[in-house]
């Protein structure tokens, strides 16, 4: 999974280097290393000790599974 996020990361500065910061396939890339870095940060406590409970990986889902607006973000 990190290595997933040291690719997103290395992609995102490529891309700011050659394209500049405001690109929108810039953009792009760091919703991508956004989302690398939680997804990573989900596993790692997903397999932490103690492990979660039904009940509390139900509560999570609702919060990842919540409204989205139209342009991609959370609603709240």
């Amino acid at each position: 999974m990190a290595s997933a996020m040291y690719a997103a990361r290395a992609r995102l500065n490529a891309l700011q280097r050659h394209r500049g910061p405001d690109d929108p396939v810039t953009t792009i890339a760091r919703l991508d290393l956004r989302e690398a870095k939680l997804a990573e940060d989900i596993v790692r406590e997903a397999e932490s000790d103690p492990p979660l409970t039904a009940e509390q990986r139900a509560r999570l889902a609702v919060i990842l599974l919540g409204p989205v607006h139209q342009d991609g973000g959370a609603v709240g």
